[in-house]
C-alpha cells in the first residue's frame, strides 16, 4: 500500500500569504503536507507574525491589504511566532479503510443530488 512521507521546502509563490518565508532564502517557505501514496492528508507551516512581512506578503499574492484589515489588525500589536496545520479526517479514514471514493468515509457526503443529509 506504501508510505507515508513529507513534502517541504515548498515554493513560495504558490503557497498562501500567510505562510513564513525561509530566512536564507525567502523564495521557499516553512511548509510541509503529509502525503498517503494516494492523496495528501494533512498540510501545514509556520505562520507570518510581523505585520510589514505579512502586509508585503499578501501585496506579492496580488490582494489588497485592507481587504485583510480585520486579519492585519491585531499584528499591528504584536503576534508570536506561530504554527498551524490541518488534517483531512475523512481522507485519512479513507486510506486507513482502502475506501475506493471518499464519499464511503463521510457521514453526510454532498454531491449535485444531495446537498442536506
Amino acid at each position: 500500500m506504501g508510505c507515508h512521507y513529507f513534502i517541504v521546502d515548498w515554493p513560495t509563490a504558490i503557497k498562501p500569504y500567510y505562510a513564513m518565508p525561509c530566512e536564507n532564502d525567502p523564495s521557499v517557505c516553512r511548509a510541509f503536507d503529509l502525503m498517503h501514496p494516494r492523496m495528501e492528508l494533512s498540510s501545514g507551516s509556520e505562520r507570518v507574525h510581523q505585520h510589514d512581512l505579512l502586509v508585503r506578503q499578501i501585496q506579492s499574492k496580488g490582494l489588497n491589504p485592507d481587504s485583510f484589515a480585520f486579519y492585519l489588525t491585531p499584528f499591528r500589536y504584536g503576534m508570536p511566532p506561530h504554527s498551524g496545520w490541518g488534517l483531512g479526517a475523512e481522507r485519512l479514514v479513507m486510506t486507513m479503510l482502502g475506501l475506493q471514493n471518499i464519499r464511503e468515509a463521510v457521514l453526510f457526503p454532498r454531491d449535485r443530488h444531495r446537498l442536506v443529509p
